[in-house]
């Protein structure tokens, strides 16, 4: 095999770059340097490698085939030596990066957290909130927690909670003599709030899902307001606006300090269930595994306390 000269890694790098920005300008712009400079570079990795990474156009440039392959491949690679310098670099921060949704981290991890920083004062936590899937290595992520079906390929996954969904609303709603709340019929008189992450989910609950185990009929399932998040219809029901599903490990907390009440007993098992989610291997961080190791106690723990209530 004809031995190939060293590796161009400036060049790399811008490449990595445009192609993940599908701009010179933009990758110039985070590399600090001109767009001319990023297609220099870019022009010298495709002498490098004899193939054409890009098809340029007048005001565009779309990665070919072979080009979309490498840029895959290099996004993971840096991401894996950015990891690796950073360690090394700064080994005494011991910083930990998590990725959960917004409706977890405020409902259930938020006050929960000071018990955590008490047990580890040495960690530093970054929580970072979204719904998509989490780049672990690009976006130098520890450890991920997320609400699904378990599906995630490719990636270490335990389960954390399960999450049993039943109606919620604040307890002004059950005193008001004009409509009470004592029985699954009188949610005819009640806003009811959804959630449109349970909307066309297998498995997971909505209002029809609940009325019809209630046995209740003549009840619009399909009336009231739709939230982009669970945690916005609990909010709005926490204000008093009407009646949610809640789930349970995200209505605990407003349970607990009142500002939520549960009006009927019957809850419905959930298809989804929160999970905990890493790299392989992951569990050789010793930041990581302490703070998985907490998420179990916490998890534990409120499952003790909802089976003694």
């Amino acid at each position: 095999m004809k031995p190939r000269h060293p590796v161009p890694l400036n060049a790399l790098r811008a490449f990595e770059a445009a192609a993940r920005c599908r701009s010179f300008q933009d990758a110039a712009a985070q590399l600090f340097v001109t767009p001319a400079a990023v297609s220099h570079q870019v022009k010298r990795l495709e002498a490098y490698l004899g193939v054409r990474l890009f098809h340029r156009g007048h005001r565009s440039i779309e990665l070919t085939g072979e080009g979309a392959n490498l840029a895959a491949s290099l996004g993971e690679l840096f991401g894996l030596l950015d990891l690796a310098l950073d360690r090394v670099a700064a080994p005494a921060a011991a910083d930990l990066r998590v990725s959960t949704m917004e409706s977890f981290a405020a409902k259930w991890l938020a006050p929960r957290l000071h018990r955590f920083h008490r047990a580890h004062p040495e960690l530093k936590l970054r929580i970072e909130t979204g719904n998509e899937h989490a780049d672990f290595v690009r976006d130098g992520i520890d450890v991920a927690i997320r609400y699904g079906a378990g599906a995630y390929p490719g990636l270490s996954v335990e389960p954390l909670m399960q999450a049993p969904a039943f109606p919620v609303c604040a307890p002004s709603l059950c005193e008001d003599a004009a409509a009470p709340l004592q029985r699954p019929q009188d949610l005819r008189r009640h806003t009811l709030l959804h959630d449109e992450g349970a909307a066309g989910r297998a498995g997971v609950p909505d209002w029809r899902a609940w009325l019809q185990a209630a046995g209740v009929g003549r009840i619009d399932a399909g009336r009231g307001p739709l939230f982009a998040s669970i945690y916005l219809a609990q909010e709005a029901a926490v204000a008093g606006h009407g009646v949610a599903l809640g789930l349970a490990p995200l209505v605990a907390e407003d349970l607990l300090r009142g500002r939520l009440v549960r009006p009927f007993a019957l809850s419905l098992g959930n298809a989804y269930a929160f999970w905990i989610v890493r790299r392989p291997g992951a569990d050789a961080h010793p930041a990581g595994e302490a703070f998985c190791r907490w998420l179990r106690e916490e998890a534990a723990a409120m499952d003790g306390a909802a089976d003694a209530s």
